[in-house]
């Protein structure tokens, strides 16, 4: 089964839509297949039980079951290693 990552920010458009991409292209670098899908955070929660991780923008106001990574670390690329780490392990 296709490991699923999701990525939300407040309107889960622009930021999202970035980071998911920017997720994508590491992740196929690193030679890991993962379907990477940008959601609205007031989706978050229905799509939360169907992913293996979750990249959050904003910050999350509750805890979730499967590991939660920092999102901004992916649009500035401080701390990018270790996030993409955090994922890569998630998605084992």
């Amino acid at each position: 089964m296709m490991k699923k990552v999701i990525v939300a920010c407040g309107s889960g458009v622009a930021t999202s839509q970035t980071v998911a991409s920017k997720v994508e292209r590491i992740l196929k670098e690193r030679g890991i297949r993962a379907n990477v899908e940008a959601v609205d955070i007031k989706s978050l929660d229905q799509h939360i039980r169907t992913s293996d991780a979750y990249v959050a923008i904003t910050k999350a106001n509750k805890e979730y079951d499967i590991p939660t990574l920092n999102g901004i670390a992916f649009l500035t690329g401080m701390g990018m290693e270790e996030e993409v780490e955090k994922l890569i392990d998630a998605l084992k």
